[in-house]
């Protein structure tokens, strides 16, 4: 396993100063490992910083690399961070299988917020549409303050949605976990302030300079392991706005709704009734690569639903304490 600290053999010959250039020195960094040196660096800082940090993780891509980052960040120590996840109850079995696996498997912690314990007291109600994802404000905004979380790591990146632009790597949110970009602080030089009142908190981003195309690419060089929803397989779904999406109890399909067989693939994963798969035929991480690069629409604004609510969908929950 390579470290941030990692230094590459490059190409050019270092002592032939004619013609030489940063691209051929031997200390250069490939745009793949500065980007993991930047995100080390980020989960050391938080790590001397804060008290009480969390991870989110679902289980998705992102949180994955996040969790094999912070794992790098912290070897041979074990991470000192736990892990949080907010489940709707309508989470693929594929994912939550891996979630708890990985768990296991690197003995952390896991805390769980469950929507569908907020419906059953009557605290939160379903909505008409069936999906569940807007409903994961609340359970979230009140583990972190239960726990006494001061940081909390989200997979946010700025390429898939423009509400998550306007993001600093640390995102100050004030006491009812709510966040004004106006509160935003400068981030010269890589120095991040994570002052904070009693009661605030900072949502912090490592991946804030990644693409999706950069996450599948470390993904590949690292070797990391995935569910297998993120690889082209045969599935039971049917057609919704515009979206495959899974059939299963959450209220789909509904009259009208033909369930058919294809082959798909998932770019994201969230809430079943909310996330759709694209037509694939990507089974190897090499052709998802290839299928990324070729892409015009963001993984976002191609398979999420509760994205499309409206213009600013994302911005308005993100006000409210959503990531």
């Amino acid at each position: 396993m390579t470290t941030a600290a990692t230094v590459h053999e490059g190409t050019g010959n270092s002592g032939d100063s004619e013609g030489s250039s940063v691209g051929d020195s031997p200390y250069a960094l490939s745009h793949l490992d500065a980007l993991e040196s930047e995100a080390v660096h980020i989960f050391r800082e938080v790590a001397g910083e804060f008290e009480r940090p969390v991870i989110l993780f679902s289980g998705g891509k992102d949180s994955i690399v996040m969790l094999h980052l912070a794992l790098k960040a912290f070897t041979p120590a074990p991470v000192p961070f736990s892990l949080l996840h907010v489940d709707t109850g309508h989470n693929f079995p594929e994912v939550i299988d891996y979630r708890d696996r990985v768990v296991a498997e690197h003995g952390l912690r896991l805390h769980v917020a469950s929507v569908q314990d907020y419906i059953d007291r009557g605290a939160l109600r379903e909505r008409p549409d069936g999906t569940r994802n807007p409903l994961q404000t609340v359970p979230l905004t009140e583990k972190i303050q239960s726990e006494r979380f001061d940081a909390v790591f989200g997979g946010g990146r700025r390429d898939e949605e423009k509400a998550r632009a306007k993001e600093r790597v640390f995102s100050l949110r004030d006491e009812f976990s709510q966040w004004d970009p106006r509160r935003q602080r400068p981030e010269l030089w890589q120095l991040y302030n994570g002052r904070h009142a009693p009661g605030e908190h900072v949502r912090v981003f490592p991946l804030s300079n990644w693409t999706e195309l950069d996450v599948w690419q470390y993904i590949a060089r690292e070797g990391i392991e995935l569910p297998q929803i993120y690889f082209a397989h045969e599935r039971d779904v049917f057609k919704r706005s515009g979206m495959w999406l899974t059939a299963g109890d959450w209220g789909g399909p509904k009259d009208g709704e033909d369930v058919v067989r294809r082959q798909v693939r998932y770019r994201t994963v969230g809430d079943m009734s909310c996330t759709g798969a694209v037509d694939s035929d990507a089974t190897t991480l090499e052709a998802v690569i290839a299928e990324i690069a070729a892409s015009r629409l963001t993984e976002r604004g191609a398979t999420r639903a509760d994205d499309k609510l409206s213009e600013a969908a994302m911005e308005d929950r993100k006000r409210e304490g959503y990531f």
